[in-house]
């Protein structure tokens, strides 16, 4: 089984794993009962474990943190929100392809240097 390199994010833990990341953070709000969900989620882990390093990606139940959902008004699932220097940079509601995340990346003023 491949490690995951998507770190799981709580009330808890979101400002240290988040809003202080040395490096941008993909965070996708996501639900166990979404379909779109698990399409996006395997783009995610690839991208994850392809950059480890140069960004973080993070995922959020939106079923367990309603309060974080709230807090970033999310209104669908999934909802990927690029995070950087503790600020949203960029926000993509639904599966998208890994091209669009890493514009994402990109938006957040990252040097960002995708592997083929």
């Amino acid at each position: 089984m491949p490690a995951n390199h998507v770190r799981p994010i709580t009330e808890e833990n979101f400002e240290a794993e988040v809003l202080e990341s040395p490096v941008p953070v993909l965070v996708d709000f996501a639900t166990a009962w979404c379909p779109p969900c698990r399409v996006i989620a395997p783009i995610l882990q690839r991208l994850a474990a392809e950059n480890e390093g140069r960004v973080r990606v993070a995922s959020v139940d939106g079923d367990a943190c309603p309060a974080l959902a709230a807090r970033f008004s999310v209104r669908g699932y999934p909802t990927v929100i690029a995070f950087a220097a503790g600020k949203e940079q960029a926000r993509q509601l639904g599966a998208t392809s890994r091209e669009k995340l890493m514009q994402m990346v990109d938006a957040c003023g990252y040097c960002f240097s995708p592997n083929p």
